[in-house]
Order: structure tokens, then C-alpha cells, then sequence
């Protein structure tokens, strides 16, 4: 057997693979008389079947799956001792010319070889780290949020100011009629021309509505139509409103009973403590959703100032063939454009964490397992567990293959975000949560 590999560009290359018969001839004849001894064909006893007529029947089949281990057993061991780069895997080259009858063969792969590139890490414009602030409106929204949570509904004849109604959307989405059973407090209604529609209706009511700043937020549109996220910011359509219940809710009594009943015995004492709590609780939250778009924002800066070119067409070729469907040329072309900009931060990825030694090891993993299972049982109002206690469950999760492999991208993508906070020049803004949103998801 013989494998070499010629290059075409710096990107693209072809394997020749070459198996003469004496590399599987001899397995094949093994194979054969094995079949042999075990054939049952009619007119012949068990282990006397003629040679000829064994190699008739089976010889082809066994060559194919013969030749076919070595050449996989030869791609891989090449692939591996030469420590070629590749993206995808090979991909075999037709030849009109082949047949199982020769006894010699020569198979060519093509590859897609990643390409050599740097990062510079020296920005030139300033990416941005948010700092996002709890400011009195949002603490008054969730003080408010709570007196509703706790408080005590009440069913009405009709609906009144502060009142919720529960009901039926129905409207057409993506051609198709659709209705959405959803609860909507009046307050989520946007303005005081769409809450009129609404003051005063009784069950069996149906109110005819705009959905352009229908509500407050694009986000409770979505949701009481079980929209697309994309689709909910750009939605116009009509819909009708059928009512199905009538009630408010008395707001619950911000006491020492409530303050128990949220944080445990005597934690929080006065609604000043409240917001308080509030304020720092919701800021820690805050800090996650920052750093998410901080690593985002960096991403993107590595992506459009990393220049290097890709294996185009054959990345191509190969999305066509390697998934489950086999996909048309316009859709590979589609499927590539889609994912182009994944790859290149990938390939980027991967050079910063292989050069700065950025790894993610077992010990990380049962720490931070650790760590989840004991928030896990604070969350329950569970004691954090000893860490005799803590060992078997730390080794449940971590036999599960896709929890691990989640883990794990969670945990780089932490040492990156620590990287690049200490690699990339960066300024703070400070925010309120509003701003925040407005800015990050406009």
C-alpha cells in the first residue's frame, strides 16, 4: 500500500491512496475459507462446498469490505502522523474508470485544509463592557411584580383599571389561522387609546385589536402569540381578543408575613431592605447578560479583523454529503453562508485557547459540577451538601455525555471571556437594564 498526498493550494489537497492485492488478498482468502466452512448450500455438505463456488459467491463482497478497512485504517493513520489540519473530512473523488475486478486500486480524497493565520488582539476601537444598573424604575417594577405574585385574585363582572383578562387571541401567522389561549394584564397594554378597548368588556366579549404597539413590551406580544422572536418586533397583523375570565388581583401587603415567606425568618425587615435586596440580586443576574454580550461583542471584533480564506468550494461539497440529508448544490451553497461566520470563530477559537493554553480539564469540570448541584439544592432551600456527599452526584452528572460536553463549552467560554477581558482594550458604560435591552436587541 502506498499514500501520498499533493497539494493543490494552501487550502485544498488531494490523497492518493494506492492498494496493490497482496495488501488484502491475504484476509480475503481467510475470510473465504471461513465462509467455507460454515456455507449451507444446497446439493453440498456442510464444509465441502468447492472453492469456485465459494469465490463466486463471496470473494467480491469480501475484497470491498476488505479494502475499505485499509483505506479508512490508512486515511486516519496518514491524517494523524503527518498532523494534518483539515476541515471536515476527505472527500473521495469519483472515478469512472474503477472496478472491484482489477487487482490494483487507487483511490483520491480530496481536503480541506485549514488555513494559517494571526490574531491581533490589539484593538483599535474600544469594545464596549456594560455595567448594568437596577435603577428605581426597574426595583419599583419588581416591588410591584412581587405585590402581584403574592397578592389575592379576585374575579370581576367586567374589566376595571389594573384588571387581567384571560382569553383567545386569533389571527393568521405563516399562512396558517391560529388561536392562543393568554393572560394579559391591562397594564402590558400599551397606551391609554388601546386600554379603553378593553375597560369595561365582560366574558364573551371580543375586542378587535392592531398588534403595532399593542404592548409595552415586543417581548409579552411574542409570548401571548406564541411568536417567532425575530417575527414578534415586525408583527402588523390583526387580531381579535375573545374574553374568556374577568379578574385583579388585591396587591399583597409589603409585611414582615412577605418578607419571611420570600427570604426566610427576620433575613429582610423593611421595604427599604426590600429594594435592597432587590437592587443587588438583580444587578448579579445583570453582570451574566453584560459579559454574554461583552464575549459576543468580541467575538464579532475577531471575526471582521481576523482576515483568512476559506476552503470554499470544498466546504461546500462536503455540507452537501455530510449530514443525514443529502442536500442540493443551492442549498450547500445556503447551509455554508449560514455557518461561514461560525466556522471562522471556531477556527479563531480554537488558535487563541492552543496558544494560550486555555483548557478545559476534569478537575474544572467537577469543580464547577460541584458548584451547580450545591446552587441546585440552596435554590430548594436545601443545606449545601458535604463534599462526601457531594462526590456521587458530581459523578452522575458528569456521566451524562451531553451535560459534560455543555459544561464544558459553558467553562471555556468563561476562560475566554476572562482572556479576552484581560487581552482586549475594553471601556465600561454604565447602563440601566432598559438601556440595555433597548441597545443589545434593537
Amino acid at each position: 500500500m502506498n499514500i501520498t498526498k499533493k497539494d493543490i493550494d494552501t487550502l485544498n489537497a488531494v490523497i492518493t491512496v494506492n492498494i496493490d492485492k497482496t495488501d488484502f488478498q491475504p484476509k480475503v482468502d481467510s475470510i473465504l475459507k471461513d465462509y467455507r466452512k460454515t456455507a449451507s448450500i444446497p446439493g453440498f455438505r456442510k464444509g465441502q462446498v468447492p472453492v469456485g463456488m465459494i469465490k463466486k459467491q463471496y470473494e467480491q463482497s469480501a475484497i470491498i469490505d476488505e479494502v475499505n478497512k485499509l483505506l479508512q485504517e490508512a486515511l486516519n493513520k496518514f491524517l494523524i502522523e503527518e498532523k494534518l489540519d483539515i476541515l471536515g473530512n476527505p472527500l473521495p473523488k469519483p472515478d469512472e474508470n474503477f472496478s472491484w475486478e482489477n487487482d490494483k486500486f487507487t483511490f483520491d480524497f480530496e481536503l480541506g485544509m485549514a488555513p494559517k493565520f494571526e490574531i491581533n488582539l490589539d484593538t483599535k476601537k474600544k469594545i464596549t463592557l456594560n455595567k448594568i444598573t437596577a435603577d428605581k424604575s426597574f426595583i419599583d417594577d419588581e416591588v410591584k411584580n412581587i405585590k402581584k405574585q403574592y397578592g389575592k385574585i379576585v374575579s370581576q363582572t367586567e374589566v376595571v383599571e389594573g384588571g387581567r383578562m384571560v382569553g383567545d387571541f386569533t389571527f393568521d401567522y405563516k399562512d396558517e389561522a391560529q388561536e392562543k389561549n393568554a393572560t394579559v394584564d391591562l397594564d402590558q397594554i400599551k397606551g391609554k387609546v388601546n386600554q379603553k378597548k378593553f375597560l369595561g368588556k365582560k366574558v364573551g366579549d371580543v375586542v378587535s385589536l392592531k398588534t403595532k404597539g399593542l404592548f409595552n413590551d415586543d417581548h409579552d406580544l411574542m409570548n401571548a402569540l406564541g411568536l417567532d422572536h425575530d417575527d414578534a418586533h415586525g408583527f402588523k397583523e390583526n387580531v381579535d381578543f375573545k374574553i374568556t375570565e374577568v379578574n385583579k388581583t388585591d396587591l399583597a401587603e409589603l409585611n414582615q408575613e412577605l418578607f419571611d415567606k420570600l427570604f426566610g425568618k427576620d433575613k429582610i425587615k423593611s421595604e427599604k431592605e426590600l429594594r435592597e435586596e432587590i437592587k443587588k440580586s438583580a444587578e448579579k443576574q445583570f453582570q451574566n447578560q453584560a459579559d454574554q454580550q461583552f464575549l459576543n461583542a468580541s467575538t464579532d471584533y475577531l471575526i471582521e479583523n481576523t482576515k483568512f480564506d476559506l476552503p470554499a468550494d470544498f466546504l461546500k461539497k462536503w455540507l452537501q454529503v455530510s449530514g443525514d440529508k443529502q442536500l442540493t448544490e443551492d442549498e450547500a451553497k445556503a447551509e455554508y453562508e449560514r455557518s461561514e461566520k461560525g466556522l471562522r470563530y471556531q477556527l479563531i477559537e480554537g488558535q487563541i485557547a492552543k496558544e494560550n493554553k486555555l483548557v478545559v480539564n476534569l478537575e474544572d469540570l467537577r469543580a464547577y459540577a460541584g458548584e451547580v448541584v450545591t446552587s441546585q439544592y440552596m435554590q430548594y432551600g436545601m443545606p449545601a451538601p458535604s463534599e462526601e456527599d457531594l462526590k456521587p452526584v458530581v459523578d452522575n452528572v458528569l456521566a451524562n455525555q451531553e451535560e459534560t460536553k455543555r459544561m464544558s463549552e459553558q467553562l471555556m467560554s468563561q476562560k475566554l471571556l476572562d482572556f479576552y477581558k484581560e487581552k482586549l482594550s475594553y471601556k465600561n458604560k454604565e447602563v440601566t437594564y432598559k438601556e440595555f435591552v433597548e441597545e443589545t436587541y434593537k
